[in-house]
């Protein structure tokens, strides 16, 4: 049953069969934001739509159905929610008739919260309810009363993952779900709870949908999931298998995927990443969180820091010339200073080009947000800006090796007239000049700028 707290609240399934004209041309806006299977589930939403005859606009303003989609990891993008809602007051002042949902892990965490504490809202939507929209819509659409609102955020654990890949426009690169949700339950995370427990896709599934994918013209796919190293088909194929399949029975130029963990890194995977070294991209996003023993304790990840090294020296004797990145949480409770500085000697020692670091936040229902032990946000910012400044000094120094050499990129847009950019295998991206006519085309560029984020180059001749 869909969850309803009050007689406003409706079951977005009370008008079925879906009329597959109800968006009548009616034009709908996703405001997204989090991670890439948020990316990748607003596209789902703008092509479920789109079948049931929405228009996919440029702006809120144009739009008659907005909805924003997004992310609960922190508590930041949480407030974004919130305020991004009171933004269009005034749109609903002008249009009484507009419609504005909330999706993604503030939806499926929020759920009720967010009707009755924002009015503007007219429905909330968890993670396992984008398919079911159509009908959500339909049900509001049909309501006799505006106060009438839907909430439909309960979890199909028990139901298969079963998803088509949905894409209007996959251009040269596209993401792929191969897993969902979690089974880890790290103390200061909140995936579990938003996107359910773990769940991984037929592996026939995927395969079909990547093929139709290169026959579109896709060259590189991401093969994205909360934990896609832990994936396991109901046939029995893990994920060292799903890759080599996928590298070797596929037309695919290049593949990617992420995120991983540590833990579920082993060896017969870094066997695969060797004997497909010639479509998987030479760079590994592995997040370590902690360089501190018993800070990764706490956070409930399974390794220390000794074997979180050592997966790092494996990786580094598999492909010698990887390019390595990672996530971080910086003042977690009960860390101190030497415990902080021990992450950042992982990040010296490892020689990360790109971090990702975050101020610790407590998140609803994690048993870390219960720890008494909680760091003042003075000293989390303090530390935090203290590792990115260690960080950005070495990271520029890190990256002038690629000046002068030539980098095999994968060109996947244009960027203005005669102006190009696109990917290396180290997920480096780069600018160069060019005609457009080379866009889904690897072409050599030789760098001669390069930046911790970006690379700048001439085409080789």
């Amino acid at each position: 049953m869909n969850e309803m707290s009050s007689e406003n609240l409706q079951s977005p399934d009370s008008l079925k069969p879906v009329n597959h004209d109800i968006g009548a041309g009616r034009g709908v806006f996703i405001s997204t934001y989090g991670c890439q299977m948020n990316v990748n589930d607003s596209e789902r939403m703008y092509s479920i739509l789109e079948m049931s005859n929405f228009m996919p606009v440029e702006s809120a303003e144009e739009a008659s159905l907005i909805i924003i989609n997004s992310c609960s990891v922190r508590e930041k993008p949480v407030h974004k929610v919130y305020s991004e809602v009171g933004t269009y007051r005034e749109l609903k002042k002008k249009n009484p008739d507009l419609l504005i949902g909330v999706g993604g892990c503030v939806g499926q965490q929020e759920k009720e919260k967010l009707i009755k504490t924002q009015p503007l809202i007219d429905f909330v939507f968890g993670t396992d309810a984008i398919d079911e929209l159509p009908q959500t819509l339909q049900t509001l659409l049909g309501r006799q009363s505006k106060k009438e609102k839907v909430v439909n955020a309960q979890f199909h654990h028990r139901e298969p993952y079963h998803v088509d890949t949905l894409v209007r426009n996959p251009g040269v690169s596209t993401f792929v779900n191969i897993t969902k949700g979690c089974d880890n339950f790290c103390t200061f995370c909140v995936v579990p709870f938003t996107r359910g427990r773990e769940k991984s896709r037929p592996f026939q599934h995927i395969m079909t949908d990547i093929h139709s994918l290169v026959k579109r013209g896709v060259k590189e796919v991401t093969l994205v999931g909360q934990n896609v190293n832990s994936y396991k088909s109901d046939c029995g194929i893990d994920f060292p298998d799903l890759l080599k399949k996928v590298a070797l029975e596929t037309g695919l130029e290049r593949l990617r995927f992420t995120t991983s963990h540590p833990k579920d890194y082993n060896q017969k995977l870094m066997d695969v990443l060797a004997l497909c070294q010639h479509k998987l991209c030479d760079y590994v996003h592995l997040p370590f969180q902690s360089g501190n023993t018993r800070i990764l304790e706490r956070m409930n990840r399974g390794y220390t820091r000794e074997e979180y090294l050592e997966k790092i020296r494996q990786i580094k004797a598999t492909i010698p010339n990887v390019v390595l990145s990672t996530d971080i949480i910086v003042g977690f409770p009960g860390e101190t200073e030497e415990e902080f500085l021990d992450t950042v000697s992982m990040v010296k020692e490892v020689g990360f080009e790109t971090i990702f670091a975050f101020k610790y936040s407590p998140r609803p229902f994690t048993k870390a947000a219960r720890f008494e032990d909680q760091i003042d946000e003075v000293t989390k910012s303090r530390r935090l800006n203290h590792l990115f400044d260690v960080h950005n000094k070495l990271s520029f120094e890190w990256v002038k090796k690629y000046e002068g050499q030539t980098l095999q990129i994968l060109v996947d847009k244009a960027e203005g007239e005669n102006k190009l950019s696109g990917r290396s295998t180290q997920n480096k991206v780069t600018y160069f000049e060019g005609p457009e006519s080379l866009v889904g085309q690897t072409v050599p560029v030789k760098i001669h700028k390069a930046l911790p984020n970006v690379l700048r180059g001439v085409i080789e001749q």
